[in-house]
């Protein structure tokens, strides 16, 4: 599979499955030249066979790097970002909730998640936009929801990019994140203000904002329920003294907008 095509299937899944309204974002902000994505997010689990190592090689067999890690203490996440030597690439930034730091209660339910796991489907990169690898009761996802937001979702969603980003620089219509929010906002979609609209600054080289996630239907062991989805980001990048532009991220302001998908 190609790089290109891997992002095919991963935007596909996307619109499809996770963020159906990002298809309205696309076409609000869409000028004559094709968007920009910045990067795209990935979640998962710390444990084996699901850490980061599995959802990053794909990628990096693909020609990608990785290029900055961080640590979320509060929501006992820790993450990398992955870049490609290709710039118009977006970025992958991929995420895991340390499992061990979690309550037994949460433990006990991953753990009887990744019992289910098929590991043989990890070895193709069709894993990574293929949903859930296990089945999961409503009751488990609310439990987890209590603890960990993020558990929740990523029980509830399985594998497949939590959002996709557009690059606010190449916008001519609008050069602040502010304006792309205003905008959106008047096309009736609500914004992520944890944190404020805009997380970062200019000094911190990068700022951010998102949608609220999407509510969408899943089909849990019992029956289906609504819950919350995907969500799209704007990101604008500024120069470094070289010229070049911050390709990193910013802890403070991805921990806020990792509340997209709160209930």
């Amino acid at each position: 599979m190609t790089v290109e095509a891997l992002f095919d299937h991963l935007w596909q899944d996307y619109i499809t499955r996770l963020c159906p309204s990002a298809e309205k974002v696309h076409t609000l902000l869409k000028e004559d030249e094709a968007l920009i994505n910045d990067h795209i997010a990935l979640r998962t689990f710390n444990v084996a066979p699901l850490g980061i190592e599995t959802l990053a090689k794909p990628f990096l067999d693909l020609g990608y790097q990785v290029s900055g890690d961080y640590v979320f203490e509060a929501k006992k996440l820790a993450a990398i970002h992955l870049e490609h030597s290709n710039s118009l690439l977006p970025k992958v930034f991929i995420s895991e909730l340390r499992v061990e730091l979690c309550s037994e209660a949460l433990q006990n339910i991953v753990a009887k998640l990744v019992a289910q796991v098929d590991e043989t489907k990890l070895s193709s990169a069709e894993f990574l936009y293929g949903g859930r690898l296990w089945d999961v009761s409503h009751e488990d996802f609310q439990t987890l929801a209590e603890e960990s937001e993020y558990a929740s979702w990523l029980a509830a969603h399985g594998y497949g990019a939590n959002h996709f980003t557009v690059s606010v620089n190449q916008l001519e219509r609008f050069q602040e994140v502010v304006d792309v929010n205003q905008h959106l906002r008047e096309a009736g979609f609500a914004i992520n203000e944890s944190g404020g609209e805009v997380k970062g600054s200019p000094d911190v080289l990068l700022e951010q904002s998102s949608t609220m996630a999407d509510k969408v239907a899943v089909m849990f062991s019992g029956g289906e329920h609504v819950v919350p989805g995907g969500f799209y980001e704007f990101a604008k990048r500024y120069q470094l003294e070289d010229g070049t532009y911050y390709q990193g991220f910013v802890a403070a302001s991805a921990d806020k907008i990792f509340e997209s998908t709160h209930q």
